[in-house]
């Protein structure tokens, strides 16, 4: 991409999502940090990215001369430019403490806007900043004032102190999903702190962290996750050497290059309770919803790269004596692409607005708040992850043989989406989490509730392009009826309908509520997104709307492509 490229000044869609939910003085403080960040996502960052995934990956050096364990993970240059760029402009910091320029805090809206832009080049590292997220969020919430202290400045640093990047350990080889399994034991120490003994079989960013969040059990604990305590266990001792930590191996993954993901032993790795004792889960659970969150961040912004690497393909490339993106089949694929691409982003900014009360407290946050932000995780994590492997094939599909090329973009995207739907919980996984929330919260009656409640505060609205979702809503209804009626195993086998009919019903009413507003745009997006969500196949497509619309929706945000 040459250097006239913005990632952000190029989303007209992101600049109006932000608008929408950012007060307006941070709108015009964001607007231009993410111009600036945009700019570098769309160019050095991506060089950067290009060499990490090529030549630049992760190494392990196990042993220094004299044959010592030294267990270090070796990063080119250019990714610890990288590192520094985005956590000196504080996608993590902002969120847990002041912004000087404005005097305030800042928000997970504009965390996540960063992540985004981040994504679009280097969704690798993004994983880090997911887990550095992560343990800030335990750190500040449940470490004692003496552990805060000593590791928070750090976790969320932007230059003015060492920044300690962060981890959270979880699987182990025998139990992987099943956290329960662990075998990770913690021995109280003489000094008062614990010692850690036992292994983690997936442990992303080891070697780069300054601390890792573990989960491991006290002597004595109950089996099972009720069992699991939380600690935070520094990377090195204060002299530098290690804190009883080896690393086995490193994985050789198919995507996401850029983190190093290994196998670490924990050998009398010192360790400090965070919290209560056999509340681990509880808490990492808690920092779980927030990276589910991350991941589906990134998805989108691989969804967003693979549609603007697409469009301006197809701008560019002649051939049958005509640019691609004057056939009607191209026309149509990019609509269809642009269409779900907005409202799923539009979706997951209502999520991360959600998300953000929930989180930081603020105001009066109700059960239902909580289920409905449990709820829509779930949802939108599964359903962009599934896009955005589907968008990346999408994009290799557009670019033909040249798709398939190591010196474009998109062999990366395929690889690097492919972790997504496995990250933070399969679909299988994720649907079990939507039977868990029915019963606990009965939250399929709270999300039926909220959806009619905003269909029918479109008053006259759209009326016509309703009827689809009302009938979807009313099926839903039948379905948890059915399913609550169901022994066990016949409710896990239908938790993914549940899901995949909860999140077509959610994006349909935002794409309505959008269309709400009476732009010509927004009504067209709707028209489009309902179609091709609730139609299925139309063999005989007389009002030809893609192609209709074709200018609106996808020469909107760029003018110039040669048609």
């Amino acid at each position: 991409m040459g250097k006239e490229r913005n990632f952000f000044t190029e989303d007209k869609h992101l600049q109006a999502v932000l608008q929408k939910y950012l007060e307006p003085s941070f709108y015009q403080w964001a607007k231009e940090e993410l111009t600036e960040l945009g700019e570098s996502c769309a160019n050095e960052i991506d060089e950067r990215a290009v060499h990490t995934d090529r030549e630049g990956q992760p190494k392990l050096i196990k042993y220094n001369r004299m044959g010592e364990d030294i267990s270090e993970i070796w990063v080119n240059d250019g990714y610890k430019k990288t590192v520094e760029e985005t956590y000196n402009r504080g996608i993590v910091g902002f969120v847990h403490k002041e912004i000087p320029e404005l005097g305030k805090q800042g928000d997970y809206l504009y965390s996540y806007a960063q992540g985004y832009l981040l994504s679009q080049s280097e969704p690798g590292f993004y994983c880090p900043v997911t887990l550095t997220m992560a343990t800030a969020y335990l750190l500040e919430h449940y470490a004692d004032a003496e552990v805060k202290g000593r590791f928070l400045p750090h976790v969320i640093s932007t230059g003015e102190v060492d920044l300690y990047e962060g981890a959270t350990f979880l699987t182990e080889r025998q139990g992987g999903s099943d956290v329960g399994a662990n075998e990770t034991k913690a021995v109280l120490s003489q000094e008062g702190h614990y010692l850690l003994q036992g292994e983690k079989y997936f442990a992303s960013n080891a070697g780069q962290c300054g601390i890792a969040m573990v989960l491991a059990r006290i002597e004595g604990a109950p089996a099972g996750t009720k069992g699991l305590s939380l600690f935070a266990v520094p990377w090195r001792q204060e002299d530098g050497s290690l804190n009883g930590i080896q690393i086995r191996r490193l994985k050789d993954k198919l995507g996401v290059r850029a983190v190093p993901s290994a196998e670490v032993v924990f050998d009398g790795a010192e360790a400090y309770l965070v919290g209560e004792p056999n509340k681990g889960i509880h808490y990492m659970m808690e920092a779980l919803n927030l990276s589910r969150v991350c991941n589906a961040v990134a998805s989108i912004g691989i969804m967003r790269r693979a549609y603007v690497e697409a469009r301006e393909y197809a701008g560019n490339r002649y051939t049958f004596g005509n640019h691609l993106i004057n056939f009607p089949m191209i026309r149509e694929s990019l609509v269809q692409m642009a269409v779900k691409l907005e409202v799923e982003t539009s979706a997951l900014f209502e999520l991360i607005s959600l998300f953000d009360r929930v989180m930081r407290k603020e105001g009066t946050v109700s059960e239902k708040d909580v289920a409905l932000n449990r709820l829509l995780i779930a949802l939108l994590k599964k359903e962009t992850a599934e896009q955005a492997v589907h968008y990346s094939h999408e994009a290799i599909e557009m670019h033909g043989g040249n798709g398939f090329i190591e010196d474009f973009v998109t062999p990366r995207l395929v690889r690097d989406a492919q972790v997504l739907t496995v990250w933070e919980g399969t679909a299988n996984i994720l649907g079990l989490e939507v039977l868990r929330l029915m019963k606990k919260y009965h939250v399929h009656r709270l999300f039926v509730e909220e959806m009619l409640t905003r269909l029918t505060s479109l008053g006259n609205v759209a009326e016509d392009l309703r009827e689809p979702v009302e009938s979807a809503i009313s099926t839903l209804v039948e379905l948890c009826d059915y399913v609550a009626s169901c022994n066990n195993d016949l409710q896990t086998f239908h938790s993914k309908k549940i899901a995949n009919l909860m999140v077509k019903i959610f994006e349909s009413v935002v794409a309505l509520e959008g269309a709400a507003s009476g732009d010509p745009r927004e009504i067209a997006k709707a028209e489009i997104f309902l179609s091709q969500t609730w139609n299925g196949v139309t063999w005989i497509d007389r009002e030809n709307k893609t192609l209709k619309h074709f200018e609106s929706i996808v020469k909107w945000e760029k003018e110039g492509l040669e048609v």
